[in-house]
């Protein structure tokens, strides 16, 4: 099995403290910002942070004044418990960091979890509730239609009502062997890259949060038609690009997006699993400027 041979360019250390702290309902955000241009929203999957982004990260702040926060529960952001998580929650929270960064047009990129905050947001511009504009939105791999989605075994126990016991049994292993296999083939995460993501999740104590934050999964279910009618109401562009060898939210989304998007706009990266600009970085960059270009007015 071949090792992904490229490592972040931005070390772990060098990320976080190139970032800057945002307070939101008493909590510290950690957020990066960074760029000069159109603004850019990169958000991120669970159970990982912004630092998904750190192979882009300089290609895109060459064009973009680009922000880039840890949602509350996640990476180097404060993960309080108890605390009601939810997605609408981290939309407030992003629809803030914004406001904090006196911005009201953004264009968006996302991945898994972030999808469906992206999700939100997009219904609320659709319905005229929204604080900020969404100019465009890429969209990677994530669980955008619920009714499509194929969870590990992890996910579906964290979220269970064992997910309080079993979040404090994970260890550096267990995740490993999880995180690997959702990605491609040839592009597996390097053993530093997966040190890397573990100490992301375990900072601040952050395995006792993983059954509070995994019940996302339920909002998912309970609000599918919101957010997939976010998608087909869409008043912006939208991308969705995806590595098919995802087994959890590949192929089937694509699909389903389809179906759903008018015109829809879809981008296979082969070979690529679930975290494409993990995995494949520069064609996600690629695939984003051309999206971009697409729709430059």
């Amino acid at each position: 099995m071949t090792k992904n041979p490229k490592p972040m360019p931005i070390s772990l250390s060098q990320w976080q403290s190139g970032g800057m702290i945002f307070p939101y309902r008493g909590h510290d955000i950690f957020y990066r910002r960074g760029g000069a241009g159109p603004p850019l929203l990169l958000l991120h999957g669970f159970p990982t942070a912004s630092w998904d982004y750190a192979a882009i990260w300089d290609g895109l702040c060459a064009h973009h004044d680009v922000i880039a926060p840890d949602f509350i529960g996640f990476g180097f952001s404060a993960k309080p418990l108890p605390y009601a998580y939810s997605i609408f929650d981290q939309a407030d929270l992003i629809e803030q960091l914004l406001a904090h960064c006196r911005i009201s047009r953004v264009a968006i990129l996302s991945h898994d979890f972030g999808d469906s905050i992206t999700q939100e947001l997009l219904a609320r511009q659709n319905e005229q509730s929204h604080k900020i504009e969404i100019q465009s939105a890429m969209l990677l791999n994530g669980g955008i239609f619920y009714d499509q989605i194929t969870p590990l075994f992890t996910q579906r126990l964290l979220r269970s009502k064992w997910g309080a016991i079993a979040q404090h049994l994970m260890n550096r292993r267990t995740f490993g062997r999880s995180f690997r296999a959702i990605f491609g083939p040839q592009s597996q995460p390097s053993s530093a890259e997966l040190d890397d993501f573990w100490r992301l999740i375990t900072h601040h104590r952050g395995k006792r949060v993983m059954h509070a934050i995994s019940q996302y999964l339920n909002e998912r279910q309970r609000f599918q038609t919101r957010w997939s009618d976010a998608f087909a109401q869409a008043l912006c562009p939208l991308r969705f690009v995806y590595g098919p060898q995802d087994p959890v939210s590949g192929t089937a989304m694509a699909h389903r997006f389809a179906q759903i998007v008018p015109d829809a706009d879809i981008v296979a990266l082969p070979g690529i699993g679930h975290y494409p600009q993990v995995e494949a970085p520069e064609a996600v960059r690629a695939a984003f400027a051309e999206f971009e270009a697409k729709h430059a007015a």
